[in-house]
């Protein structure tokens, strides 16, 4: 499979790619943000990307807005802790956009059915740890279990060494030696926030609220290191991980449509945030 580009323009970052059909604008940098914009729209133009997305700080967002890049979620405290992020989406088909309206009757009634809930201790079983560089194959084979296909390479150990170097710890639960239970933080250091995500758990583990025990493992620990704010890009059809942040106190704040390509074709993501420090 050919994996999306992560390529710098102009100081800023951006994924793009066949996989995903969309740009995705990691990082703005300090160049003019019009010539950001006018760049992505002509790679969206002569590779026929059907969407493209960005997290770009709230003042740098008029421009984006004026070219006609809708609000579809938002974090406070992204950066630093003091400034908001807005997650911007612009279509260039407008069947992207489009969503099943049953999806959004399940969300809602979460919304209302689930609050705060403290996790279960584990079976006697399952013990938990942080995971190390010695634990990557087992890491590598779980992803390739649980997923299919993904937005990045997780299936590659490459990558998952690589992304231990550069800020991202993996938390783990085990039954004697096998991995069971899996998720990352994605620290940006700089900005203090982080990214909760890479949830998986083998179908022989589920239903035993696993998930909920390492996100609340990993939010102890974001919160030694430092960090300042969390948040999470969920998937919509995904009761289980939607229950999860929200039994752990994160917030709802938008839906990305159609976003990720993962497994069996592009799903629209859900945003979730929480603020670690008092």
């Amino acid at each position: 499979m050919e994996w999306d580009r992560i390529e710098e323009y102009s100081g800023s970052l951006i994924q793009h790619g066949p996989n995903n059909r969309r740009t995705y604008l990691m990082r703005l940098g300090e160049g003019d943000v019009s010539e950001i914009i006018l760049h992505i729209n002509e790679l969206c133009s002569t590779r026929g990307y059907t969407k493209s997305f960005a997290k770009v700080p709230a003042s740098k967002s008029p421009c984006f807005l004026a070219d006609g890049w809708n609000i579809e979620a938002f974090v406070p405290g992204y950066f630093h802790g003091r400034h908001d992020a807005l997650f911007l989406s612009k279509y260039y088909d407008p069947e992207r956009r489009q969503m099943a309206p049953d999806a959004f009757s399940g969300l809602c009634r979460q919304f209302q059915e689930i609050n705060a809930d403290q996790p279960s201790p584990l079976p006697e079983c399952l013990h938990f740890r942080k995971c190390a560089a010695e634990d990557v194959e087992g890491i590598v084979g779980l992803y390739r279990t649980v997923f299919e296909r993904y937005p990045f390479p997780i299936h590659d150990s490459g990558y998952i060494h690589r992304t231990m170097d550069e800020d991202v710890v993996y938390f783990g639960i085990w039954e004697g030696q096998n991995l069971v239970a899996l998720s990352s933080a994605e620290m940006d250091t700089e900005e203090l926030n982080v990214e909760m995500t890479d949830f998986a758990v083998l179908p022989d583990y589920r239903g035993l609220g696993l998930g909920l025990y390492l996100l609340n493992k990993m939010d102890m620990a974001m919160k030694e290191a430092g960090m300042i704010t969390a948040y999470t890009i969920a998937r919509l059809r995904s009761k289980g991980m939607n229950a999860t942040f929200l039994k752990a106190g994160y917030t709802y704040s938008g839906t990305l449509f159609k976003n990720t390509y993962i497994s069996d074709g592009v799903e629209s993501m859900n945003v979730y945030y929480k603020q670690l420090q008092e």
